[in-house]
């Protein structure tokens, strides 16, 4: 079947030759072109960019990400755009569905697929949201915001059952980066103003930046607002209730959790902090009724929040092992500890209570 659909690959990068060769060989035989356009690499990125295109750029670094995109998305000459970061790869399972992607006779005008950032030895996403990641070659679609930069989607727009995963290599240091916050403040002190959005990975990078007081601001300030779409709402009050539970505040983590009902409907992973929280104040039977509820419900990936999904089975079930065990009641302990095991038998916490239920 001819394909219908002719994609551009287009990337920036810096200083990734640790990762771009991975992931330019596993999307190379699914799209048509692919532009790579380098922001300032002082290692062997460009050469190693060219042993796939020969559509390499350059790009002068003005510390805003989206202009660095959009100069990337004005090199694709295909029909449709596509954007990858350098650390991300297309397994195979992925790419065959892509490759049927192409044939489709009634091409859509935005694609949305997830980006599963956190993932366990089998592949089998712990971490994941939507991202849009496919689009038509228009004016319409361009990338804004000098950090945590997007593509507003609009008109005809599809969610796929297809992933793109996040693998950063282990050699990268796990410490945050100040990077973004420096931009934000930068921006700001050139007299911007932050839109909702911007407001609230703001106040994100500051709780990455360990500068939690000035975090907790910026976050009640955003949430007073009520202008944050509502997934940013709904992570604002759980990095709220992370910000007092830093400065062992719980009572006030707790109302901050429960904000988030304020938004939509409970998620399992406000309830599972919830637990933890009735759990080191060893309100049990509170903690075992969040979990519960949690185990219940099914999370809507098409949402476009951030799911972490071991909040709906394996960490409810996990602590409602520990609940039961310290209400005394250890059938019930060694059930949820048995249904643990059958999500994770080798995770370290269920092989610890593996030896303990035996002894």
């Amino acid at each position: 079947c001819e394909e219908n659909m002719k994609i551009s690959l287009c990337m920036i990068v810096k200083n990734e030759e640790e990762v771009l060769e991975r992931c330019l060989s596993s999307i190379k035989d699914i799209v048509d072109e692919i532009v790579i356009v380098d922001t300032g690499s002082t290692d062997k990125t460009i050469e190693l960019a060219k042993k796939f295109t020969d559509r390499v750029y350059s790009f002068d670094w003005v510390d805003d990400f989206s202009k660095a995109r959009n100069y990337a998305f004005s090199k694709g000459s295909c029909d449709y755009l596509m954007w990858l970061d350098a650390d991300d790869v297309i397994l195979e399972s992925e790419k065959i569905k892509l490759l049927e992607l192409k044939k489709t006779s009634n091409p859509k005008d935005c694609y949305m697929m997830r980006y599963v950032t956190d993932y366990d030895q089998n592949y089998k996403p712990l971490f994941s949201f939507y991202r849009e990641r496919i689009v038509k070659n228009s004016p319409l679609f361009r990338w804004i915001d000098p950090v945590h930069e997007v593509i507003i989607p609009s008109g005809e727009i599809e969610y796929l059952d297809i992933a793109v995963y996040h693998s950063k290599p282990k050699s990268r240091s796990e410490k945050h980066s100040s990077r973004n916050l420096d931009i934000y403040r930068s921006y700001i002190n050139e007299g911007n103003s932050l839109s909702p959005r911007q407001q609230f990975y703001y106040a994100r990078e500051l709780m990455f930046n360990s500068l939690i007081d000035e975090s907790i601001l910026e976050l009640e300030k955003f949430l007073k607002s009520k202008k944050g779409w509502v997934e940013n709402n709904i992570e604002a009050c759980q990095n709220l209730a992370r910000c007092y539970r830093i400065k062992n505040e719980d009572d006030k983590a707790l109302l901050a959790l429960f904000q988030s009902f304020c938004f939509a409907l409970p998620r399992g992973e406000i309830l599972c902090e919830l637990a933890e929280i009735f759990i080191g104040q060893k309100r049990y039977d509170e903690a075992v009724y969040y979990l519960k509820q949690a185990r219940t419900i099914k999370p809507d990936l098409n949402s476009g929040a951030f799911i972490k999904s071991d909040s709906y089975d394996f960490i409810p079930n996990l602590l409602l092992c520990v609940c039961y065990y310290y209400k005394g009641e250890l059938k019930k302990a060694s059930y949820y500890h048995k249904l643990a095991k059958k999500l994770k038998p080798n995770h370290p916490s269920v092989i610890y209570n593996e030896q303990f239920f035996k002894v």
